[in-house]
């Protein structure tokens, strides 16, 4: 988006525009494409994460399960990250511009783009937290499916479950965004003028890499929040002393599966990057 004339009236440039809508779409396509592409790895690494085991030993456990459980828990995936990722695009690109023209700080306008999108993110955190039920073999018998799994938390347990977890989304989210966003704009001043989808992945797929790996202890905490059900809402502190002692007190504890985690990143960034600037080529 180009940066505004600051002699433009504020009303009309706080209205949505036709750039803020072709961002919405083009975050809509790319996660479609990536969810399709990197679910089958994410479904491994969660497995990694809840039963504290091998990649191999994640393998074993699904290939028991069979091929029609493999997709099982696609549908809120595909949602929260169709929805977060539109987003997350449009909102920080229509932010940047906005608090630029507010500021007159680019850095400044870029930052709090990037966390605000984030945060906004957080909002949707409900398809997050029934995608964690339904991946966990000990709810298998429990929850059928995501419209059942939404029923059965919201009319026993009320709407407050669903968002059992959201500090550490909301760190993870926000502080990522802010990562993510700086190295890629900063990335984006070396590569090669021609904006070719090779060098669109290789960026996106990099940053994305790193980004997921700085915060893989995040989503350790999210899980170890989300797999239970009822009860009283762990602290955040609390939760990360609880995961410290069960996992014999050892830091690494906090990144079992983080090396598949950092190859499903790799190109599910690489994957969203590269159809984003794509999509946006034709819109």
């Amino acid at each position: 988006m180009k940066i505004p004339d600051h002699n433009v009236d504020v009303t009309s440039l706080l209205k949505l525009n036709t750039n803020d809508a072709q961002e919405f779409f083009c975050g809509v396509g790319s996660a479609l494409i990536n969810v399709t592409v990197t679910y089958p790895v994410n479904k491994i690494i969660f497995r990694q994460i809840l039963e504290n085991i091998s990649a191999a030993g994640a393998i074993r456990q699904l290939s028991k399960e069979g091929p029609r459980l493999l997709y099982r828990g696609m549908l809120p995936p595909l949602c929260q990250k169709t929805i977060s990722l539109s987003l997350m695009f449009s909102i920080y690109e229509g932010c940047k511009e906005r608090l630029y023209f507010l500021t007159n700080d680019r850095a400044t306008a870029s930052l709090c783009a990037a966390f605000f999108a984030g945060t906004v993110e957080a909002a949707f955190m409900p398809l997050e937290r029934v995608q964690t039920l339904l991946q966990d073999w000990r709810y298998h018998n429990k929850f059928k499916n995501t419209p059942q799994a939404f029923s059965l938390l919201l009319r026993q347990y009320g709407l407050a479950e669903c968002y059992r977890g959201l500090v550490p989304i909301i760190f993870r989210n926000g502080l990522s965004n802010i990562f993510f966003f700086s190295l890629r704009n900063q990335a984006m001043q070396y590569i090669d003028k021609e904006n070719s989808m090779l060098a669109n992945f290789m960026t996106g797929a990099v940053i994305g890499g790193i980004t997921s790996t700085v915060f893989y202890p995040m989503n350790v905490i999210k899980i170890h929040m989300q797999s239970k059900i009822g009860g009283d809402f762990e602290k955040f502190t609390k939760c990360c002393k609880e995961v410290y002692i069960s996992r014999d007190r050892k830091i690494g504890s906090f990144y079992k599966g983080v090396q598949l985690n950092f190859v499903r990143s790799f190109i599910s960034w690489g994957v969203i990057n590269a159809s984003y600037y794509a999509l946006k080529q034709l819109c």
